[in-house]
């Protein structure tokens, strides 16, 4: 069954900034995409880069290692839609921001 799962302050992650955190047993990678967090699969298709230490430019969020591209708010590579991480829904209550994991 699927539950939310507190993960952080929303005031702790700036807009156009992204952290690694962990759900569930789930590592995620949590981006703050100009006032709205969204939720990914932290290791990148293409070699398992941590996705939640790479750049986020607008809704685009590059991986550290081999700059692979990923739209946030979808998961899907912004080069090849047929590559893809997890998407994970998000919410923020009271101030805290908390992703549904399975």
């Amino acid at each position: 069954m699927s539950e939310f799962v507190r993960v952080m302050a929303a005031a702790d992650l700036a807009p156009g900034s992204c952290t690694e955190v962990l759900a569930g047993g789930h590592a995620i990678a949590l981006c703050n995409a100009q006032g709205t967090f969204y939720a990914i699969g932290n290791r990148c298709s293409h070699r398992g880069g941590p996705l939640g230490q790479g750049l986020l430019d607008g809704y685009v969020l590059l991986c550290p290692w081999h700059a692979w591209t990923y739209d946030v708010t979808t998961g899907v590579s912004t080069v090849n839609p047929d590559i893809s991480v997890a998407r994970y829904e998000v919410k923020v209550e009271d101030g805290q921001v908390w992703v549904k994991v399975d």
